[in-house]
């Protein structure tokens, strides 16, 4: 009796198991149905028929391949593969017609002149502007984003137009004084050109790609930045390092500083905070090594997420192996925004305690960021300890380096593009 219950209660099992497949295959067919049906002939009023052919913000997009009913996005780690109409998880990608299209290309949202001490980069060209400017959108989504009002958008969402920087032009107002003044005016788009001619008109001596995630506006950077450098401007990439190893490499010839934010050091705080694998950051750290691009890299210190000892200890070791000791490493504090408005802001213990590892790990250029006036904000040689670079905030006090980039007491060779 008992195996005839047995029996009958694993032919219920087995036979429940065999409809619940054949669902799923229905459902499977359909969906490839669907989308092929989508595919060959699209709705009335999909994008491709809503946004004007000509919408100097609209064009084929590089890196993606045809893939069954849709298209797969190939410049970052998402891979994402997109039916028609559908967008990327950056939302500045999209597949119209079969064809993946960019949809920010020469549509800053936000342009400004910076210090460049303020991306933060130490090790570029100290005390001088540069233009910097920024699209919607990022293949990351951190809940400590501080520019999340840009990045975490859709392209629709940005205001119409932009104020962009246009012209410095530099007053005697006497007695030895100098004052500037900014030319500004407002676009609905910046072309590569215009961003060049920009750059030049306001005295900047580099440009940067920066604020939200560059690599999401990938053909925006990659001509406005072949078009820098033919102009004698320097080319700065501010990313959170989550693009492609060939993506990379093309843009790699034309940027001379690369600013990585290495958010953390723990593979659960990145899927869980920053949305993204670890992984595939150290991995763009290293080929940027592999490239010669002179490589800065930032960590967000972020109090109870990512300041644990074992991991700082462990990034700056990475650091040293990999990317060698005379990377440049910033401790930077975190202030209370986003998502994480429930926490405090990083002690500054915390922060002098994590660059003493860094340092005793061997790096031998470890800064402290957003707390003005730190001893750490500084560039000392690292072999007699002279202050080099004298730094309050994003001014510059003293500058003691002579034009080859040399301690001026030992002749230590300091790495960095110093003219």
């Amino acid at each position: 009796m008992q195996l005839r219950s047995y029996a009958s209660g694993m032919k219920n099992f087995f036979l429940d198991k065999v409809f619940v497949g054949a669902c799923a295959l229905v459902v499977a067919g359909a969906a490839v149905a669907a989308a092929w049906a989508i595919a060959a002939y699209p709705p009335p009023e999909t994008f491709a028929k809503l946004t004007a052919v000509r919408n100097p913000s609209v064009r084929e997009a590089q890196w993606w391949r045809t893939s069954c009913a849709g298209v797969q996005c190939t410049l970052c780690p998402w891979k994402c593969f997109l039916p028609e109409g559908a967008r990327g998880r950056c939302r500045v990608r999209m597949n119209s017609g079969g064809q993946l299209l960019t949809l920010v290309y020469q549509n800053p949202v936000s342009v400004h002149l910076d210090p460049i001490e303020k991306k933060p980069v130490f090790h570029l060209l100290p005390g001088s502007l540069i233009y910097s400017l920024a699209t919607v959108g990022c293949n990351l989504t951190c809940t400590f984003c501080q520019n999340w009002e840009i990045s975490q958008i859709y392209p629709e969402q940005a205001q119409g137009k932009t104020i962009v920087p246009k012209a410095l032009r530099v007053i005697d107002t006497g007695g030895g004084r100098l004052s500037a003044e900014v030319e500004q005016g407002e676009v609905e788009t910046l072309s590569p050109e215009e961003v060049v001619k920009a750059a030049l008109a306001t005295r900047c001596r580099s440009v940067a790609y920066t604020y939200s995630e560059p690599a999401v506006y990938f053909e925006y950077v990659l001509e406005t930045a072949k078009l820098a450098k033919k102009k004698g401007l320097k080319n700065v990439l501010v990313s959170g390092g989550y693009i492609e190893p060939g993506p990379l490499a093309e843009l790699a010839p034309y940027f001379d500083v690369v600013k990585i934010d290495l958010k953390g050091f723990n593979e659960n705080f990145y899927r869980k905070t920053v949305g993204g694998e670890l992984k595939f950051v150290l991995r763009t750290l290293r080929e940027l090594k592999a490239h010669h691009v002179l490589t800065e890299v930032v960590n967000l210190v972020v109090p109870t997420m990512n300041d644990d000892e074992v991991e700082l200890k462990s990034m700056a070791k990475w650091i040293k192996e990999n990317l060698g000791p005379d990377t440049p490493l910033f401790f930077s504090r975190f202030s209370p925004q986003y998502r994480l408005q429930n926490l405090p802001a990083t002690p500054v213990e915390t922060l002098e305690k994590a660059a003493r590892f860094a340092k005793g790990e061997g790096l031998r250029y470890v800064y402290i960021g957003n707390v003005p006036g730190h001893p750490l904000e500084s560039t000392y040689c690292p072999v007699c300890g002279q202050v080099l670079i004298k730094r309050y905030g994003y001014r510059i006090l003293e500058y003691k380096l002579d034009k080859d980039g040399r301690c001026p007491r030992d002749g230590t060779k300091i790495p960095g593009i110093w003219e």
